[in-house]
């Protein structure tokens, strides 16, 4: 049996698989760390959000968002901390998930 696409509905933003690799190897290796347990994935129609908690029962401390609408203006890419702020925007998704890779190396090195 072959790899079956996740299930998208029309006009719903979606992750592609490279980025979706992308993000759940980081989250793995956060796990791994010890410092998150849980994520969610949340997809729109404007907005596919992929939200990482500490703990299952509180805000996430981040998500990441795909945005194509913005696409053209500041990068379709976002990185929210746990208040809200905007962390890092880009058109490239490596640039944006930098900071947690930093915070990854700090929690390794520990």
């Amino acid at each position: 049996m072959g790899i079956v696409p996740f299930p998208k509905a029309p006009g719903q933003v979606g992750f592609e698989r490279a980025e979706l690799t992308r993000i759940l190897d980081l989250y793995g290796r956060m796990v791994a760390a010890g410092h998150w347990r849980d994520y969610a994935m949340d997809m729109g129609r404007d907005a596919a959000v992929f939200s990482a908690f500490r703990r299952a029962a509180e805000r996430p401390e981040y998500r990441i968002e795909k945005r194509p609408a913005l696409r053209n203006r500041q990068g379709m890419w976002a990185l929210i901390g746990e208040g809200g702020m905007v962390l890092r925007r880009g058109h490239e998704l490596g640039p944006v998930l930098a900071p947690v890779e930093r915070r990854l190396m700090k929690l390794v090195d520990e």
